[in-house]
């Protein structure tokens, strides 16, 4: 059962991702917040596999949340992204995943298990305008250790920036799961990247991928 927390400062949306969570067999909501402050309390009293948080709320606002405790929780922005700058910022504070609020309810399932999963996900539609305006700002993290990659885990790094999944990665190279699992786990350690997310970071930020 994948543990889901609710964070928006608009009832009805909370309460209507409730039921859509609640309506499937290996998804529940353990709790809903209002503002960051109650999302960040509630995410300590129970531990939810993901939390899906909204950028702007009162109180304490999604990123500054997020910043609390995405480092022992998987959490998956909802994001009008036109109007919200701060998802930059967002993914900087650790967040794993972006989704459109528009985006159709499958989406959002889907979303929420990829993130529980351990992957990064984001959205189509949203990735592409989002690293090449996320690139170009002068606040970048500097990633340290591209020169020490061997030609397949540079080929694995950037299908990933591409928004490529485990399997999806190993179809496309004929790996084994558990090889595309071992050469993410090198990534990440000579990147020294907390997730997936910061993979993606890396390979843009070092110039390995460039936007379109």
């Amino acid at each position: 059962m994948i543990r889901v927390l609710v964070a928006d400062d608009q009832a009805l949306l909370r309460g209507t991702f409730r039921l859509l969570i609640d309506s499937e067999d290996d998804l529940t909501v353990v709790g809903e917040a209002a503002d960051g402050q109650q999302a960040v309390r509630l995410a300590r009293m129970e531990s939810p596999d993901v939390v899906l948080m909204d950028i702007r709320m009162p109180e304490m606002d999604g990123i500054t949340a997020t910043k609390q405790i995405a480092r022992d929780i998987r959490v998956l922005i909802l994001t009008t992204f036109d109007l919200d700058e701060y998802v930059y910022a967002a993914l900087r504070a650790g967040a794993s995943g972006f989704l459109l609020k528009d985006a159709p309810p499958d989406d959002l399932l889907r979303a929420i298990r990829v993130v529980a999963a351990g992957e990064t996900l984001l959205a189509p539609s949203v990735t592409t305008r989002l690293i090449a305006e996320f690139v170009r700002r002068p606040d970048q993290r500097v990633f340290h250790g591209l020169d020490t990659l061997t030609d397949r885990e540079r080929e694995v790094l950037t299908l990933i920036a591409h928004g490529l999944s485990n399997a999806e990665l190993a179809a496309q190279l004929q790996l084994s799961p558990g090889t595309v699992k071992t050469h993410i786990g090198r990534l990440l350690a000579k990147l020294k990247a907390r997730d997936r997310a910061q993979l993606v970071i890396a390979a843009y930020e070092t110039g390995l991928v460039r936007p379109r």
